[in-house]
């Protein structure tokens, strides 16, 4: 038996037949549901088992939510339950700091990978500043080492109280000389005691004897003055 259209639900014999879309259709019949354009297996678009051209295809839209009193009573209920959700997320983590880091293994290398950047910088400074002071010229002269004990006391704010007089200490007879060892000022320097010497940029020690790690003996050799000068106010030759 021979089915029937699915648009004029006439019969549809085999030499017109058209199979699509679950149903049966004469060639003719088988169009647009707008424009009546006839389509074939290659230009149709079928929606809700109906055929339609490609300007006339149904487009799906968003639903549009009525504002109804219900959905705004659920609207205010979603809404006060985040707002408790929240607050009891507060409430837990209150005290725990602004934010929690998870201590997963990419943070662990992260963390390690600063602390290296730290210890790498922190002996580059080290070894910069035990460079600087162990023999390199800086930009600025250098503090006088040990001088800072030698300084008398400060008078007392006590009015009863004469402070005792500092003894003037005679010039210490200076060290046999050793030859050889020769030094270049670097900077100028004004002696502050009646034991020490007195240079400029340039002059030329001689006779150079280290005292200690702060301290040299040793003659002027454009004076002829001998006595103390400090060790970082000079550099060997």
């Amino acid at each position: 038996m021979n089915p029937l259209c699915g648009r004029c639900e006439q019969v549809v014999y085999p030499t017109e037949k058209v199979n699509c879309l679950d149903k049966y259709w004469h060639k003719g019949c088988f169009s647009c549901e707008t424009c009546k354009m006839t389509l074939n297996m290659k230009n149709y678009k079928g929606f809700g088992k109906k055929p339609y051209c490609n300007a006339h295809y149904p487009k799906s839209h968003f639903t549009c939510v009525a504002d109804t009193p219900e959905n705004r009573r659920l609207k205010e209920q979603s809404k006060m339950q985040s707002q408790v959700l929240y607050r009891e997320d507060f409430e837990k983590n209150k005290g725990k700091g602004f934010s929690a880091v998870a201590d997963t293994p990419e943070m662990q290398r992260i963390k390690k990978s600063q602390e290296q950047i730290s210890n790498i910088k922190y002996h580059e400074e080290f070894d910069k500043k035990r460079t600087m002071g162990g023999g390199e010229v800086s930009h600025h002269p250098p503090s006088h080492p040990g001088k800072a004990a030698q300084q008398p006391p400060a008078a007392s704010q006590n009015y009863n109280f004469e402070p005792t007089p500092v003894p003037v200490q005679a010039p210490a007879a200076g060290p046999p000389p050793s030859a050889g060892k020769r030094y270049r000022a670097v900077y100028d320097y004004s002696a502050a005691d009646e034991d020490e010497v007195s240079f400029v940029d340039g002059d030329v020690i001689i006779d150079v004897q280290q005292i200690d790690e702060g301290w040299m003996y040793g003659r002027v050799e454009r004076t002829g003055q001998q006595g103390m000068l400090p060790s970082n106010y000079v550099e060997a030759i």
